[in-house]
């Protein structure tokens, strides 16, 4: 019996194992959004229930400074979300989600449909965000809600950006910061852009 039970273990570990279904939530398997240069991309997770995040994205000790833990909510009037409400926001029209990295970071991998404005030129860009220029900079009576991200909880680019865009005008309740960045992003196994 034991040469049996054996094979019998040895054909089931051989044998290929189905995955279990990885949907986004119980009732989605994916999201589509809309892409800022036109046509739409589909948000799904990864489907092999034994992926990894590989390479920088898990590594869990960088050296601070200057990858210190941000704060929850990088400044006073700004609102954290997470996944699901980040989703949302790449599915409204009237929302912009940014990629607040340097550019090689963004160009290295996104989130579909997200623009990339790096935090550096944030405070300069207003007005591809709904505010209008003016004498003293910018007029943000129609700034479009917009959510912010960048690397992970331990990147200051995008707390850094919302900074400097409140400090220039933007409204702090028209931010929002997806804190979990590229980096929950990608351990969640959600699409990455190539």
């Amino acid at each position: 019996m034991k040469p049996v039970v054996s094979a019998l273990a040895a054909v089931m570990l051989a044998a290929p194992a189905l995955a279990d279904p990885v949907g986004i939530t119980k009732g989605m398997m994916e999201a589509v959004v809309p892409l800022p240069d036109g046509g739409s991309a589909a948000i799904s997770r990864i489907q092999d229930n034994d992926n990894k995040v590989t390479g920088d994205w898990a590594l869990t000790s960088r050296a601070c400074p200057p990858f210190c833990i941000q704060p929850v909510t990088p400044a006073e009037g700004v609102t954290t979300i997470g996944e699901l409400e980040l989703i949302k926001m790449l599915q409204d029209p009237e929302a912009i989600v940014v990629d607040g990295r340097v550019r090689p970071d963004f160009e290295g991998g996104s989130i579909p449909g997200a623009i990339n404005i790096p935090y550096t030129e944030a405070a300069d860009r207003l007005g591809e965000l709904g505010c209008e220029p003016d004498f003293d900079g910018f007029d943000c009576e129609n700034a479009k809600p917009v959510a912010l991200f960048c690397n992970g909880p331990w990147c200051g680019q995008s707390p850094t950006a919302a900074r400097r865009m409140i400090e220039a005008g933007y409204p702090a309740e028209k931010i929002h910061y997806y804190r979990g960045g590229m980096q929950v992003w990608r351990m969640l196994g959600l699409t990455v852009t190539e």
